[in-house]
């Protein structure tokens, strides 16, 4: 007996429904070539202030433009007189999650002498950044750390009481990055780097939805000769180029950002 044509075409659907919903928890694996995507900052952001807001306790309390939440710029854990344009693009994100939800922000551009501390490996607020958030009435301060592992980035963002230093909410993620992700960082994978103490790691590769939908530059030698199976080692390391370019992405040069 002959199957309906729409019983047919449901294994079809199924599979470009599973193209479609591409997600970067899946970089990293052997599902990457496939179904992984890049990190949606804008999307992570969103989901960080939901939780930080979520966890609260006390709760925090909208709509109150005398007590704003203070948002800082997010910086590497091991560099913590350093940011990058992830930092800063985060601080973003975060801050839109935040004022969407009806809440009263200001954003804090750290600058090197109003920077978090590390006293004795607890971390801290500079005495500069508590009387700021005593000045004006802050009811929270948001902070956030970085640790990165080759293309593995541990998150750390905290919401943090700025009268006594303690916790309120947290939320702590680890991401396989992107090429995207790490240009913002001011990195590459760099396949021709000795294996670190974490095995082989697969570099960036864009996705069959990807490829498809997006007219993206030709790959670098370096991650061709990886190739989907990955069989060598490598690691991330600064950035010492650039994609090579097509027409339309001249516009969209990039050079390592100066710390």
């Amino acid at each position: 007996m002959k199957r309906p044509a729409s019983t047919q075409a449901l294994p079809w659907l199924l599979f470009l429904l599973l193209l479609a919903a591409g997600c970067s928890s899946l970089n990293g694996t052997r599902l990457e070539p496939v179904l992984g995507a890049d990190v949606n900052l804008v999307r992570l952001g969103d989901r960080v202030a939901e939780s930080l807001l979520t966890q609260a306790v006390p709760p925090l309390l909208p709509r109150q433009p005398e007590q704003p939440v203070l948002i800082t710029t997010l910086v590497n854990n091991d560099q913590l007189a350093d940011t990058s344009s992830f930092g800063r693009s985060f601080q973003n994100n975060l801050a839109a999650g935040f004022v969407s939800r009806g809440y009263a922000i200001k954003e804090i551009k750290l600058r090197r002498d109003l920077l978090v501390r590390e006293d004795q490996g607890e971390f801290m607020l500079t005495r500069d950044l508590q009387e700021m958030a005593g000045t004006q009435r802050a009811q929270a301060i948001v902070l956030g750390t970085y640790t990165l592992a080759n293309r593995v980035m541990y998150l750390s963002v905290r919401l943090v009481d700025p009268a006594d230093q303690t916790i309120r909410a947290a939320y702590e993620d680890r991401l396989t990055l992107d090429a995207n992700t790490l240009r913002l960082l001011g990195l590459q994978f760099d396949n021709n780097a000795g294996c670190g103490p974490s095995g082989p790691v697969c570099p960036p590769t864009p996705s069959v939805l990807d490829r498809v939908l997006y007219r993206d530059p030709p790959v670098p030698a370096a991650l061709r000769r990886c190739g989907r199976r990955c069989p060598g080692p490598g690691t991330v390391s600064s950035w010492s180029g650039r994609w090579p370019e097509s027409p339309a992405r001249r516009s969209l040069r990039w050079t390592a950002p100066r710390h």
